[in-house]
């Protein structure tokens, strides 16, 4: 194998998968679903499909790989839950902080609220997001039924989509040859969602500000308006 050209070699899944096998990536997809971020989950499930598929390095049947990523994917997101539910609003409700206001908190309830299902499911693809998504989703009291409900379903379609796509993909000869490519798009190609969504916002806010400019141009208007006429 390759070493992925992105971070520290420690950080590439051939070297992590190649040391520590299936239980090093177990622990990795538990740490990274709510622990800790700037991990390679992507890459590194997309790698032990494909090395399911070779044999190397991990001999266990596909289906057994899959259940248990999935249920590592699902605890991990269940521990960054926990955190956030126990221990975020007494972060959050500190007097001093610049960072965890109790305003940050009302408006991640609110983000929950409005976009809680689809944002536990989708976050599942996006790094560092999947991090601290549950964590987000307790601090700002998601119903635990409903979050567990879309963590299910967000961890088994990431946890076995893409090891289950690196499986099947891996057997084909150009991305055989070319797997450090491969890996460093899917980690370009995971980055997408924050992008588009960052140009959204700033789109967004952009219009807004457009719009208050123009409101206020008319009270302007209008305020000119009223005192001539006072004025007559």
């Amino acid at each position: 194998m390759n070493t992925l050209a992105l971070g520290p070699e420690w950080l590439s899944p051939d070297y992590l998968i190649s040391e520590y096998g299936l239980p090093g990536i177990l622990l990795i997809v538990f740490a990274e679903s709510g622990l800790f971020a700037f991990l390679p989950g992507d890459s590194l499930l997309f790698t032990a499909g494909l090395l399911v598929a070779e044999g190397n390095y991990i001999t266990q049947p596909l289906w057994l790989v899959c259940t248990l990523i999935v249920a590592a994917a699902i605890i991990g997101d269940q521990v960054g839950y926990g955190i956030g539910r126990f221990f975020g609003p007494k972060i959050f409700n500190r007097p001093n902080s610049k960072v965890f206001k109790k305003e940050n908190l009302d408006k991640a309830h609110e983000f929950i609220e409005k976009y809680g299902p689809k944002a536990i499911v989708l976050a599942r693809f996006v790094p560092l997001v999947r991090t601290f998504a549950p964590i987000v989703a307790g601090a700002g009291r998601m119903k635990y039924r409903t979050f567990i409900a879309y963590n299910i379903i967000g961890g088994v379609l990431w946890g076995a989509g893409v090891t289950v796509a690196g499986y099947f993909l891996g057997q084909i000869g150009f991305i055989k040859t070319n797997i450090e490519a491969i890996l460093v798009l899917i980690v370009v190609l995971s980055v997408v969602p924050i992008v588009i969504e960052f140009l959204r916002g700033r789109s967004k806010a952009k219009k807004e500000a457009a719009a208050l400019a123009a409101d206020a141009a008319q009270a302007d208007v209008a305020s000119g308006q009223r005192g001539r006429h006072a004025r007559r």
